[in-house]
């Protein structure tokens, strides 16, 4: 039990220090495409939710894929990826090389590793923590994650407008770095699923998945919730960075914090 004590520790710290670092960098993105790029409101707005478009529909495949493959390495792998893609962000800005398509990929890029993180840290906890503690270990989980969307922004705003965007960015690329020597501090076994007899349909899976979530109105409920919250909090951040750094020519520190007071009062109804 001690053993799996800690190896819970390790599991919330990776996330934990993860999730702070993105949202450290939250605005980092589009502040580089207005200020450095010269980039438009709609190419603001694309970057934004290329990558989380992109990585919902890359979602529905990998969703199967890490179900069968032990979970650790997947999270290993994953944190590896973003701290790669965001590390050429850095480098790329520091010589002077970057473009905005590369801005774009890396989005994608960390979108999808991001959530296929997600998906594969959540299986794997319901392993290592017994039944009757679960609720208690997700709640933690989700206190981490709506802490980190309300004090990142702010924090990453002031740090862009001390040092620059690419500082948090770094920053960012290196808690990912960090969340992957965490998880590789795990010991307790990992686990992956049985792999699917011949002549099964992995679509048809997914459809009984889907068909399940949309029968129980609970789970129907929080689905719903989920995506209207993300979505309105989400909605207007590359628009206001577009107006405050563009048009009204906010420095980054003020428009980091400025950005963050709604997100952290819609936190707090949200809770």
């Amino acid at each position: 039990m001690r053993r799996r004590g800690s190896d819970f520790g390790w599991l919330w710290s990776a996330y934990a220090v993860s999730t702070y670092g993105t949202w450290l960098a939250f605005g980092a993105f589009p502040l580089i495409a207005v200020r450095v790029l010269d980039s438009s409101a709609f190419a603001v707005s694309l970057l934004e939710a290329a990558g989380l478009a992109v990585a919902a529909v890359l979602a529905v495949p990998l969703g199967p894929w890490v179900a069968y493959r032990p979970k650790l390495p997947v999270m290993v792998a994953t944190d590896l990826v973003r701290f790669a893609a965001l590390a050429s962000v850095a480098a790329a800005y520091a010589l002077g090389v970057l473009s905005y398509g590369q801005l774009l990929v890396v989005a994608v890029v960390c979108g999808t590793a991001g959530i296929t993180f997600t998906a594969a840290s959540g299986a794997y906890l319901k392993s290592l923590v017994r039944g009757d503690r679960l609720l208690a270990a997700n709640g933690r989980f989700e206190a981490t994650s709506w802490a980190a969307t309300a004090a990142g922004p702010p924090l990453g705003g002031a740090l862009v407008g001390l040092l620059g965007p690419v500082v948090t960015i770094t920053a960012d690329a290196v808690s990912h770095l960090l969340s992957a020597l965490a998880v590789r501090r795990i010991r307790v076994g990992d686990t992956a699923a049985p792999r699917v007899p011949a002549g099964s349909s992995r679509a048809a899976d997914l459809g009984v998945g889907w068909l399940f979530v949309r029968r129980d109105p609970v789970l129907w409920r929080l689905f719903l919730n989920s995506v209207l919250v993300g979505g309105l909090i989400m909605a207007t951040a590359p628009l206001l960075a577009v107006l405050l750094l563009g048009e009204y020519r906010w420095r980054p520190g003020s428009t980091g914090w400025s950005s963050a007071s709604p997100r952290s009062a819609a936190c707090s109804a949200h809770d």
